[in-house]
């Protein structure tokens, strides 16, 4: 899985200002992230609001990303959920060909136990050869996959291969890589800590920010995989501010309005996601003037 090193990123779903989407502006995202340097692709995560999409959109979506890419960036698709079986019955269906992994994330809402996220994922990983990234994020799932239940995952399922750690706990990610197999990628999750967890032996990232700054995010990842740390951290601090300014009226509300400033996109969400205020709006303006500067 040493395609699946370094920088991903998490891409949007761009909508046109009647709601449907905007294929046109999504082969301009696409592109504007192989051409900056970002590493692979992830289709159909959180950040492309995944949750408002009909199935016929999503097909259309994937359908765009694959055209555009044309073979030059490995991918990663999203597919996880609440209801283990549909989530089985989704991965069985549907045609990975195009995709180097799926990435599923931890059941949301009915708050599994452990045991209960051990048997989910052990069930994912079942009906499918293709390698499973897991997904941790318990500001979304309301549950924290555990050091222990992610060891035994790993340890049981050939084709878990990796965890998007996005409980923002450096020390929760420094053990699972400590603790883990050797060839275990434990991906960064969270656009701060990136730079720590790969200066710790992580894997990398799935990123937000770095679809908004992708050379620059994707350089520093680069840079600290290499062990050049001050080089790498010259490049985070220039960056930081922003990271906290696009999460902070919620993802991706706020990358969406820097990929609009950039004029890829439209600045549209889809209910119950809305757009940033203008204050926020005019700050990560002002941050992607002086940046580009």
């Amino acid at each position: 899985m040493q395609e699946l090193i370094g920088t991903g990123v998490a891409l949007i779903t761009p909508f046109k200002n009647d709601g449907s989407v905007d294929h046109a502006a999504l082969k301009e995202v696409v592109e504007y992230q192989i051409s900056n340097g970002v590493d692979y692709l992830v289709v159909l995560g959180t950040t492309g609001e995944s949750a408002t999409l009909t199935k016929e959109e999503k097909e259309a979506i994937k359908a765009t990303i694959t055209n555009v890419n044309a073979g030059r960036l490995p991918m990663v698709l999203g597919i996880g959920g609440s209801n283990t079986a549909a989530v089985v019955d989704e991965i069985t269906l549907t045609d990975l060909s195009n995709y180097t992994a799926v990435l599923s994330v931890s059941p949301a809402y009915n708050k599994p136990t452990q045991e209960g996220i051990y048997q989910h994922f052990k069930a994912v990983a079942g009906a499918t050869e293709k390698p499973i990234i897991l997904y941790n994020v318990p500001g979304r799932t309301a549950s924290n996959m555990a050091v222990e239940t992610v060891v035994r995952l790993a340890h049981d399922c050939d084709n878990i291969i990796g965890i998007k750690e996005a409980a923002g706990d450096i020390v929760q990610a420094m053990k699972l890589i400590q603790y883990t197999p050797k060839d275990f990628l434990v991906i960064s999750g969270d656009d701060m800590i990136t730079l720590p967890m790969v200066l710790a032996g992580g894997a990398g990232v799935i990123s937000v920010i770095g679809q908004g700054l992708p050379q620059g995010f994707s350089d520093m990842v680069r840079y600290g995989l290499n062990g050049d740390v001050e080089e790498a951290f010259e490049l985070h601090y220039e960056i930081a501010a922003s990271i906290d300014m696009i999460f902070e009226q919620g993802n991706p509300g706020g990358i969406k309005a820097m990929l609009a400033h950039l004029g890829l996109i439209k600045e549209n969400l889809r209910l119950p996601l809305v757009a940033v205020n203008e204050d926020l709006r005019s700050r990560i303006k002002v941050f992607m003037q002086q940046y580009q500067a």
